[in-house]
């Protein structure tokens, strides 16, 4: 009885499209999805707050722990904004380690060799 010669048992198996191989557009992708989570969260922060003080019932302490809540939320808006600013500034502009593509930005990570 002669058996079949069986070459790859496993056969092939291609990367799935749309996951970026460039590890710096990886990086970069999720450089924005953070952003676009912290955005989501701060946004129910602030809505929150904004609930608390309308269901205070004019009550001084609930009236006080609501404006914190949306003061801690702006704060936190402002502070995404500006190291996001910061960020394009230094690693875009000044060093050159980031370009922005179309999909989004590219990390230009150093290599080794040729």
């Amino acid at each position: 009885m002669k058996l079949a010669q069986v070459d790859d048992p496993f056969g092939t198996i291609a990367p799935p499209t749309g996951v970026p191989t460039d590890p710096g557009v990886f990086i970069g992708g999720a450089i924005r999805i953070f952003l676009i989570v912290a955005g989501v969260v701060l946004m129910i922060y602030l809505l929150w707050g904004g609930l608390d003080w309308i269901t205070s019932g004019g009550e001084k302490e609930k009236i006080v722990k609501a404006q914190q809540k949306i003061t801690h939320a702006v704060i936190g808006i402002f502070i995404i904004i500006f190291a996001l600013a910061l960020f394009q500034l230094i690693a875009g502009d000044i060093l050159k380690i980031i370009e922005l593509t179309p999909g989004g930005w590219k990390i230009n990570l150093p290599k080794i060799g040729p």
